[in-house]
């Protein structure tokens, strides 16, 4: 990776702003078995594994995006693209949570790598057609990444809540 010294102050902001939200919400599913990743403690569907799997997977194809445009980020159309989406929820009975954990860190350091490097944060692309898109918005690189803040410490703070129904750990406090 690129030498922190060499980059530039917004640059390592939102490196180190990434660092800290992923670690809260690693810190979260700290200790737990995967059958306890599984568990839905509130009323909602998410749990602890599904949530870190979902925002693993949203990094990656948000940088995917910023590499290769609009069509890196492909919306459902049909019953298995659906199904295929709501299974990025879940930790699947084939999966472990060291396994998502460990791809998610992977994912990291791809991201990191990119904040680092891409040669201009202003590149920008086209949102895909999707009803959560404004028609014709487009978002820049520094968009993406404060996008990935938003959504890592969003979901960190829904990950808190679900770990303090399950067995009382906070991630804070």
């Amino acid at each position: 990776m690129t030498n922190p010294s060499t980059l530039t102050a917004e640059r390592a902001d939102l490196l180190e702003t990434l660092a800290a939200h992923r670690h809260f919400l690693r810190y979260t599913v700290q200790g737990l078995t995967d059958e306890q990743a599984r568990l839905r403690p509130t009323a909602s569907e998410l749990t602890l594994g599904g949530l870190l799997k979902h925002v693993a997977h949203q990094e990656a194809g948000w940088v995917r995006f910023v590499l290769e445009g609009p069509e890196a980020m492909a919306t459902p159309t049909d019953a298995a693209g659906f199904e295929k989406w709501a299974d990025e929820f879940r930790l699947l009975p084939t999966e472990t949570l060291a396994g998502v954990l460990a791809e998610y860190e992977e994912i990291a350091r791809r991201t990191d790598e990119l904040v680092a490097t891409i040669p201009d944060l202003d590149a920008s692309h086209p949102l895909p057609e999707a009803p959560w898109f404004q028609p014709g918005a487009v978002r820049s690189a520094r968009r993406v990444f404060l996008h990935l803040v938003a959504e890592t410490a969003q979901h960190a703070g829904h990950a808190d809540i679900l770990r303090e129904s399950l067995d009382g750990q906070k991630t804070m406090g």
